[in-house]
């Protein structure tokens, strides 16, 4: 039987996170908090940050960054898109 858990971001009981997908505390919250589809845009968020800001997952700056983004898109009601993004049509 799957994991549920009241989602934060969805605002509904969901399935659950199968493992703790980020490292410390904030992973430990993400897993108690947040479903699989909410971890799975996320994700794609993350990577458009990624992309569009040219950032470096090695770089201690860029990390720090995402992990800022990453609890106000799940935690604090959503984040920005990147300056100067345009959709694709």
């Amino acid at each position: 039987m799957a994991r549920t858990v009241y989602c934060e971001y969805e605002k509904r009981e969901t399935e659950g996170l199968d493992f703790v997908p980020y490292p410390g505390e904030l992973g430990k919250r993400v897993f108690a908090h947040i479903g699989k589809v909410a971890w799975a845009a996320w994700l794609a968020h993350q990577t458009m940050l990624i992309n569009e800001n040219r950032l470096s997952p090695r770089d201690p700056k860029h990390r720090a960054f995402l992990e800022a983004e990453l609890e106000k898109f799940l935690f604090g009601g959503g984040a920005d898109k990147p300056a100067g993004y345009v959709p694709e049509a």
